[in-house]
């Protein structure tokens, strides 16, 4: 036997209950962004349209440079060209939605819509993380193990390497999406973002966080410790190695093919650093915001400069690759 009211209370909760699951499914995010001032929204559309053609233009070309030049089918240029199909993939996830928002005057962006970016943006910016130390290691056998560098680096290896960091990325990504799907969203949220980062949804639950936060705290412990730690293996066994070089000039040859690599890698962990650091300093989310534009922005733009600019190798294939257009245009 049960009494009505109990009975009543048992029938509410199973209504709230399932209402609370139809406004999970049916929830929008509204993302922020950057600023609410509309006399600001035309400039940052222009902004963020440009930054968004130059990094997709200029990864391209790297990678139509790489493919389409013998002299460049090398490992290091393999796990670039692939570092950069990851930075046009990344941003492709981020960009085109915010400027359709500020072109439509619109913030929202539907539940599956926030999941999904979540899903390939993480899984991308891991992928840019492993790659990296890849290219470390790379780096690492190219000068302190000249002599066998072909035979370790062999084509099977770098196929497999990055196949590894898809797979570890993906998976990262995977189980980062798969936590928030058990979560609920009990209404209009608003995100102070210009993108679903995982921290920000995380704040918007109405429901227990505690394994995703666990999830968070290893993923970023992990793929944050784990990768820094082989790149600065790497590097101080390839500077051991420079600085048993005798000549000048042998050194100065040996530590400029690492140059490019050192200064996208200080690019990278630098704005993410700074990310986390405005994000812990200070209490006020557009800040973080705005830092957050460095790393997952202002870097994939910036990585095609850094080795193109800094590459004679690249540059011909470049200066090929574009006397080639113009000749069949």
């Amino acid at each position: 036997y049960i009494p009505f009211g109990d009975w009543s209370l048992s029938f509410i909760r199973f209504l709230n209950n399932m209402k609370s699951k139809n406004q999970t499914l049916a929830a929008e995010f509204l993302l922020l962004g950057l600023s609410e001032d509309p006399g600001l929204q035309p400039v940052l559309f222009g902004l963020f349209l440009t930054m968004y053609l130059v990094t997709v233009l200029g990864n391209l070309l790297i990678i139509l440079a790489v493919s389409s030049d013998p002299h460049l089918h090398t490992p290091m240029y393999f796990f670039l060209s692939n570092l950069s199909l990851a930075d046009i993939c990344s941003t492709s996830t981020l960009v085109p939605k915010m400027l359709v928002n500020i072109q439509t005057e619109s913030k929202a962006i539907s539940y599956a819509g926030c999941l999904a970016q979540v899903c390939f943006f993480v899984n991308f910016l891991c992928m840019d993380n492993l790659l990296l130390t890849v290219m470390a290691y790379d780096r690492y056998v190219a000068i302190c193990h000249p002599l066998h560098y072909m035979v370790i680096m062999n084509p099977r290896l770098c196929v497999l390497l990055v196949l590894i960091c898809l797979l570890i990325s993906t998976v990262v990504a995977l189980l980062h999406t798969l936590l928030l799907l058990r979560l609920s969203f009990c209404k209009h949220l608003e995100i102070p973002h210009f993108f679903c980062d995982v921290t920000q949804v995380l704040k918007m639950a109405c429901s227990n966080t505690l394994v995703n936060n666990i999830m968070v705290y290893l993923s970023t412990t992990l793929l944050g410790i784990g990768p820094m730690s082989g790149i600065i293996f790497s590097y101080v066994q390839i500077v051991s190695s420079i600085l048993r070089i005798p000549s000048t000039g042998g050194r100065y040859k040996a530590f400029s093919t690492c140059g490019s690599h050192l200064s996208v890698v200080s690019l990278f962990y630098g704005t993410a650093l700074g990310v986390y650091l405005s994000s812990a300093v200070t209490d006020s989310p557009r800040k973080a915001t705005v830092a957050s534009v460095m790393y997952a922005l202002v870097t994939p733009m910036l990585n095609p400069f850094i080795y193109s600019l800094r590459n004679k190798d690249m540059k011909g294939a470049l200066r090929k690759l574009t006397l080639g257009t113009f000749s069949i245009s």
